[in-house]
């Protein structure tokens, strides 16, 4: 391994270790780092047979890290979001939804790298819609483990959906999530390609 990915590995194992240090509770941060352990393994399974982009490896540790910080605090009360929610006067810390937009946005760039390099869309025209869409799955399927979370305890339908009162709070995490794709694609694209050309030059 070279050093950019022992710095990535190192970084990404220090905040897993704080994050497990007595986390707020035990269940919810099982669920808010297992993706991040998921995408660790798969990572490290497919490195050699199908390496990513600096780019996507990048945002997948920016992600990693949200997630673990969420499970370490519970999204309710990360520090970061009250320190927002002190200064807009906000009834609620928003830290969620900035885990939402990551949603959208991180999963964007992956789908992104996964349909044009294993060429599964023939025409670039569909590639951000079928993107978008895929984003769109994604969140709906993680609202679904957290109403599946709710139903398992009282205290994981408290820590890990994060609701925090607001009735709107399922469709408005998917609107993050939409948007978090949108500006991925949006703003990435042009770099994202170039490293695209970079790397299946490199790989036979």
């Amino acid at each position: 391994m070279n050093l950019k990915t022992w710095l990535w590995l190192g970084i990404f194992l220090a905040v897993l270790v704080w994050s497990a240090i007595e986390p707020h509770d035990r269940l919810t941060w099982w669920l808010e780092v297992m993706p991040a352990l998921v995408a660790l393994v798969v990572m490290a399974a497919t490195r050699y047979r199908f390496p990513l982009t600096p780019l996507l490896y990048f945002l997948v540790l920016v992600h990693s890290i949200i997630l673990m910080v969420g499970g370490h605090y519970t999204y309710a009360e990360v520090p970061v979001g009250e320190w927002l929610q002190s200064l807009n006067g906000s009834a609620r810390n928003n830290y969620d939804k900035l885990g939402h937009l990551a949603q959208g946005f991180i999963p964007a760039i992956a789908a992104r790298e996964i349909l044009v390099r294993n060429l599964v869309v023939a025409r670039r025209g569909w590639l951000s819609f079928i993107v978008v869409c895929v984003c769109l799955a994604i969140s709906a399927v993680y609202e679904l483990v957290e109403w599946w979370a709710a139903l398992l305890s009282e205290e994981a339908a408290e820590s890990f959906l994060g609701t925090q009162g607001y009735e709107w709070d399922t469709q408005s995490d998917m609107a993050w999530a939409l948007m978090g794709a949108i500006l991925a694609l949006v703003t990435l694209s042009r770099l994202h390609d170039r490293q695209l050309e970079r790397i299946q030059r490199q790989t036979p």
